[in-house]
């Protein structure tokens, strides 16, 4: 029998450590980071979709792409972009349609991501 033994992600923590990261790449190639914010910024600014729906977007691809700092990221901006926790949901199935197996299993990943920011958010 193995010894191993599971880690729980907390993607709070994923989030903030993520964030430090992120802040340590800006200081090594601020041109990239900039164009890059910028993008980010645009892409999920409100056009002929809202932002909610955009980060709902955002969450579904990151889930087929299985990036937990994705995740994490997408799970929360949507939250605060006001998507219910109904939605979110709805927007992991989507990625489970798209991503079949493994998009099924990232996709429990984003709703441990979902209980854990909603309980931060009481």
């Amino acid at each position: 029998m193995s010894n191993t033994t599971v880690h729980e992600v907390s993607y709070p923590d994923k989030l903030r450590d993520a964030k430090k990261n992120t802040l340590s790449l800006m200081s090594a190639q601020p041109a990239v980071m900039k164009g890059f914010t910028g993008l980010h910024q645009a892409g999920v600014a409100a056009g002929a979709l809202d932002t909610k729906t955009k980060e709902l977007m955002a969450l579904a691809i990151s889930i087929t792409a299985r990036c937990d700092d994705c995740i994490a990221h997408h799970t929360y901006d949507a939250l605060k972009a006001g998507a219910s926790k109904e939605e979110v949901a709805d927007a992991i199935g989507v990625a489970i349609l798209m991503g079949g197996g493994p998009g099924m299993l990232y996709a429990a990943h984003a709703i441990k991501a979902l209980e854990q920011f909603s309980e931060t958010e009481k």
